[in-house]
């Protein structure tokens, strides 16, 4: 027959399970106080992303809505928190325009980032030949046609929070950057080859963990 806390008799058996049962429970209870206070106490921040830069090198919509681009991105990512470090165990960059992804996902090495420590990225991504959804070729046409086309620039990937010698499982991280190219008018940008753009942003990113 199987005991549990909710049953024991009069003999030292059933007592002796009761004790341990109330033990476990009172550690449980202990360790979960524990972890709320530290984490209220540290209080930790997501991380900032900023996108500093784009250089254009290649972006050319052709038929029947294939787009070919090539784009070099900067972005700056700080950790603003004082007592908790960051591992970046994956991430991976790419553009998309109206949700629909148009370049290959590049990755970032994996990194640690120190509490109130700055990092900065500078991944190609590209696309050969892309299909792209007729709506959104019209559209893309359009602003393009008008000189500023509006691109989203994303990172995503998994995160871990170090405490002391304490780390965390894996949270999913998810940045946001709005990217504008006048693509009509390259001095306003800075020529950085015989037809490379570069676009100076400073957009700050959403960022979701």
């Amino acid at each position: 027959m199987s005991k549990d806390c909710g049953k024991h008799g009069g003999g030292g058996g059933g007592s002796a399970a009761s004790r341990i049962c109330g033990a476990i429970i009172a550690f449980i209870i202990i360790v979960l106080i524990t972890i709320f206070l530290v984490w209220v106490i540290l209080q930790p921040k997501k991380p900032r992303f900023i996108l500093q830069d784009t250089t254009v090198f290649a972006f050319n919509l052709s038929q029947p809505n294939l787009l070919t681009s090539n784009f070099q991105v900067t972005i700056a990512t700080r950790n603003p928190n004082s007592r908790i470090g960051i591992y970046y165990d994956r991430l991976h960059v790419y553009a998309t325009y109206r949700n629909q992804q148009i370049t290959l996902r590049t990755a970032i090495p994996p990194t640690y980032q120190g509490h109130k420590e700055d990092n900065v990225w500078s991944p190609f991504i590209y696309g050969n030949a892309v299909p792209v959804a007729p709506y959104n070729a019209v559209a893309l046409g359009d602003e393009e046609n008008h000189g500023l086309v509006e691109l989203i620039i994303r990172a995503d990937g998994r995160v871990r929070w170090k405490v002391g010698t304490i780390i965390t499982g894996k949270y999913h991280l998810h940045a946001r950057c709005h990217a504008y190219l006048n693509l009509a008018d390259k001095s306003n940008g800075v020529l950085v080859g015989e037809n490379a753009v570069k676009y100076t942003m400073a957009n700050k990113c959403s960022v979701n963990v």
